[in-house]
C-alpha cells in the first residue's frame, strides 16, 4: 500500500482549528499515512488487527438544526455555565481542549503529583468507546501525543522524557512519522510474539528500559492489550515511584479496568490492578460523554471539580458537581436522571 509524502513544518501544532481547512487536509493527509505504514507492518508480522480510514480531527460533530441556527446568529456559539470559580470551561474543540490538557498537567506537575491520568474521546468531543475504529483511534491518539508532549519539549528536556507506546510496531510507527527527528526518547510496553502468547517467551523487565536520566514517563494508549496497562503498572513500581519520577497514562481507558470490564476472575492481574493500583492515579482531565434519553458528560480539568454537564441547545450547563470521582454507573443512573 502506497502513500505520499507529507511534510509537518518542524514547530507546527499538530492540531488544527476547523476554519484551518488546509492544515487539516495535511493532517487528514498525515493520519492516512501512519495507518497506510502500520498496515504494511502488520500484514508482514500478522500482529495487531487493522482497517484503513482516514482521521478528522479538530471538530465537534453537530446536528444540522445546530449548524443552520448557528450560521443565522453567530453569538450561538457553544458556551458552558460552571457553578465553581475554579471549574474550566468544556472546550469547543481539539485545540482549546488540548490547551486545557496541558494547564491541568502543568498544575498538576507543580503539585508534585506523581501518577496521573488522562482521558478524553478521539473521534470527536461528543463521541463514545466503540464510535471510531481501533486503529483510526490510535492513529489520533499519537498525533495527540505528539502535541501534548510539547508540555516537555523547553530546552534539553525532550532528551529525558521517555514515551512508551503500546507496542514495537507502534513505536516503529511513531518514529517514522509524527515523532521523527524529535528528541524524545521512544519506547514501548510490549513486544508480540507468538510464543509469549502461549507463555513461553522471555519477559522483559520495563526497569531494563529506563535510564538514569529519563526524567517523565508517558504511557500513550495502552489499552488495546490487557498486558499493556499491566506493564504500566510494573514500570510504576519498579522505576518510577520510588524514584519519583511522574508518570502519565494518556488515553489508557481505565474506566474498562475500573468498571469490572474484565471479569477479575479471569483476569486477576487486572483485578488487582482495579484495587491496588488505579486508586493512586489523579485524574487531571477527564471527558466521558453518556448519550441516550439522559445523556450528558462527566468532565474535569485539574485542580477543578468533577461535573456533570448536559448540553442545552448551545451551551453545556452544569448539572452536577463533587470533589471527587462519581463511578460512570452512578452518573448514568443517578445524577443524569434525576435532571430530566
Amino acid at each position: 500500500m502506497a502513500a505520499s509524502n507529507v511534510v509537518i513544518q518542524p514547530g507546527a501544532s499538530a492540531l488544527t482549528r476547523h476554519r484551518d481547512v488546509p492544515v487539516l487536509r495535511k493532517l487528514e493527509t498525515a493520519s492516512v499515512q501512519i495507518q497506510c505504514r502500520r498496515f504494511e507492518r502488520l500484514s508482514a508480522t500478522n500482529s495487531r488487527p487493522f482497517s484503513g480510514a482516514r482521521v478528522l480531527i479538530g471538530t465537534r460533530r453537530r446536528s444540522s438544526r445546530d449548524r443552520a441556527a448557528q450560521s443565522k446568529n453567530p453569538a450561538n456559539s457553544i458556551a458552558v455555565s460552571a457553578s465553581s470559580s475554579s471549574s474550566v470551561e468544556f472546550p469547543n474543540d481539539y485545540d482549546e481542549l488540548m490547551e486545557q490538557v496541558k494547564t491541568a498537567t502543568k498544575s498538576a506537575l507543580k503539585d508534585s503529583k506523581l501518577l496521573m491520568e488522562i482521558e478524553f474521546p478521539t473521534g470527536g468531543l461528543d463521541s463514545v468507546p466503540g464510535d471510531v475504529e481501533g486503529g483510526i483511534e490510535m492513529s489520533t491518539s499519537m498525533l495527540l501525543v505528539r502535541e501534548f508532549c510539547r508540555v516537555f519539549s523547553d530546552g534539553d528536556r525532550a532528551g529525558r522524557t521517555r514515551i512508551f507506546f503500546p507496542d514495537v510496531n507502534e513505536v516503529e510507527s511513531a518514529r517514522e512519522n509524527i515523532f521523527a527527528g524529535t528528541s524524545f526518547k521512544l519506547d514501548y510496553l510490549t513486544k508480540p510474539s507468538g510464543l509469549n502468547d502461549i507463555g513461553l517467551g522471555k519477559k522483559e523487565k520495563m526497569a531494563d528500559h529506563v535510564q538514569a536520566a529519563d526524567e517523565v514517563f508517558v504511557c500513550a494508549y495502552p489499552y488495546f492489550n490487557v498486558n499493556e496497562m499491566i506493564a504500566v503498572e510494573e514500570l510504576y513500581r519498579e522505576s518510577a515511584q520510588a524514584t519519583r519520577r511522574p508518570l502519565i497514562v494518556f488515553n489508557g481507558e481505565l474506566d474498562r479496568i475500573r468498571s469490572g470490564y474484565y471479569p477479575s476472575f479471569f483476569y486477576p492481574k487486572l483485578g488487582s490492578l482495579a484495587k491496588n493500583f488505579l486508586p493512586k492515579f489523579e485524574t487531571v482531565y477527564y471527558i466521558h460523554n453518556f448519550k441516550g434519553q439522559s445523556g450528558g458528560v462527566l468532565f474535569r480539568a485539574y485542580p477543578g471539580p468533577w461535573q456533570v454537564l448536559r448540553r442545552v441547545d448551545f451551551k453545556y450547563i452544569c448539572l452536577h458537581e463533587q470533589p471527587t470521582m462519581p463511578t460512570l454507573k452512578e452518573v448514568a443512573l443517578n445524577i443524569l436522571p434525576a435532571y430530566r
